[in-house]
């Protein structure tokens, strides 16, 4: 008995097919084998066409198919994981009007902005937990505004995932955890948010059936199984945001768990048990997956676009020529804790919302010309890189999120064993690393939809922990000291 999970990037489509009982990925791919297409029309803009998403995945799942020998019979559940925030507009043949405007896509910040100020800031983040911002509520009005004849043809609206399970199946519906990070729905009221529906005036029609992430949500049809090698009938049982699904994927669903994840930029993702947001909106908050109208589970999302990106800079352009990834981390730690007085903002990469939407740029303090080297600066880059972690973090706990435990897979800065004493020692939490991603924890939400898993306790039963990192006693002194020089410069 096996489960099939997708996740939906905007660089690439990734399958995975996982044995049931045993929990472990029989084989997997992914498309393009190069990065996606995204279309930048104008400077800001980012658009993708959601059939490329389709073909993609069409690839991946021959692959799969193929490279596993498993029969499509035996596929007994299908979950999706997708990229966040998009907009897909359909007309009543479900037929896509444009390309979808991705997360990436900064167009609809004024729409969002005018909303959160007009509406009233408290109102806003009383009731959808943050602003409209540039999220898919704010995409649509967009579209309204700009393409009034298009906008005349929609039915329905989707993000990535919805869009996905409708072509797998022809059923078009959604989940509350997909609305609320569109900044569709109202948590106070446990409704979609007709006030701002009203407000931008779309017809609440254009919102599709809403479904529990974990259930039935469609069945292949016998065009997708033709297409695909499915079986027709396969279920469609799960479906979650990349950053919920990477959260569930980790197996943190509870209130105090922490998910994380440090590519080009970082995210910390916490679970809070009480409807709560941060009244200057410098963390995002939407539905986790396993929230319910009886049980609250929020996750909040901290960004920070400034992450591996430095650390690759730094290779590039500061580390001796050609050497690699793992060479760079021991030259790095050559420098003591606090790189002897050598601080560094990692705020390269564009404007961090933390920051209240400020592009402070990366900036280098303390530098002695008599003293540091390319040690020092290294290790200050990834020390930094930590702080503007922890800089997050406390505005999370601020939230009443206590954060003791990061659970991380181990991969990009997670690799690096002073980014990962240097979390664990500021934060005083404990580190765990998994050997898991996005579309196998897709699989075994699928398996839990699906009634295969009794529970997120066994689902993940079988979960491989790589490592744990403890903090420190003796080095929380000299972490805390660096963090306090760092945070002066902000």
């Amino acid at each position: 008995m096996y489960l099939l999970g997708y996740d939906i990037g905007s660089s690439s489509v990734k399958a995975s097919l996982v044995e049931a009982q045993t929990g472990q990925c029989v084989a997997s791919a992914f498309y393009p084998k190069t990065e996606a297409e995204i279309k930048a029309v104008k400077p800001g803009w980012a658009e993708q066409e959601p059939d490329m998403w389709w073909q993609n995945l069409k690839l991946a799942t021959q692959d799969v198919l193929a490279a596993s020998g498993v029969e499509a019979a035996d596929i007994k559940a299908i979950g999706i994981s997708y990229q966040m925030h998009g907009l897909v507009c359909v007309d009543k043949a479900q037929k896509v009007l444009r390309p979808a405007i991705i997360w990436c896509d900064s167009r609809a910040v004024p729409y969002g902005d005018k909303a959160f100020h007009t509406l009233g800031e408290a109102h806003c983040l009383s009731h959808l937990l943050n602003s409209p911002g540039n999220f898919t509520a704010s995409k649509l009005a967009w579209v309204k505004e700009n393409e009034p004849e298009l906008f005349a043809q929609i039915d329905k609206i989707m993000l990535p995932g919805d869009y996905i399970a409708m072509r797998l199946s022809g059923t078009c519906c959604t989940t509350v955890s997909g609305l609320s990070e569109g900044m569709l729905w109202d948590f106070q009221e446990g409704c979609v948010a007709q006030w701002l529906l009203d407000y931008f005036g779309f017809p609440s029609s254009v919102i599709p059936p809403i479904v529990p992430t974990f259930s039935e949500q469609g069945r292949v049809s016998a065009a997708a199984a033709a297409e695909l090698g499915l079986a027709e009938g396969t279920p469609i049982t799960y479906r979650a945001g990349d950053q919920p699904n990477n959260a569930l994927s980790l197996n943190v669903f509870n209130p105090g768990e922490i998910a994380s994840t440090a590519g080009t930029s970082g995210v910390v993702y916490g679970v809070n048990g009480t409807i709560n947001y941060d009244s200057q909106s410098r963390v995002n908050t939407f539905a986790h997956v396993n929230h319910t109208s009886s049980q609250t589970r929020l996750g909040v999302l901290l960004c920070i676009n400034g992450t591996g990106i430095l650390n690759s800079w730094m290779k590039r352009n500061v580390a001796p020529e050609g050497i690699s990834y793992e060479e760079m981390n021991r030259l790095a730690a050559q420098a003591p804790i606090g790189a002897e007085g050598v601080s560094i903002l990692p705020f390269g990469n564009g404007a961090e919302r933390m920051l209240q939407n400020q592009e402070r740029g990366c900036s280098i303090h303390g530098i002695s010309f008599n003293r540091h080297s390319q040690a020092h600066l290294l290790r200050a880059a990834q020390e930094g890189i930590v702080f503007s972690f922890k800089y997050g973090i406390e505005i999370m706990e601020q939230m009443g999120i206590p954060v003791q435990k990061i659970h991380a897979g181990r991969a990009n800065m997670f690799l690096s064993p002073i980014f990962r004493q240097t979390l664990a020692g500021v934060t005083g939490a404990t580190i765990e690393l998994y050997d898991t991603d996005g579309s196998v924890g897709a699989a075994k939400g699928a398996g839990m939809g699906a009634g295969i898993y009794a529970s997120h306790h066994e689902a993940f039963a079988t979960l491989r922990r790589l490592e744990i990192i403890e903090p420190k006693a003796e080095d929380a002194a000299a972490y805390q000291a660096a963090y306090q020089r760092w945070k002066s410069y902000i």
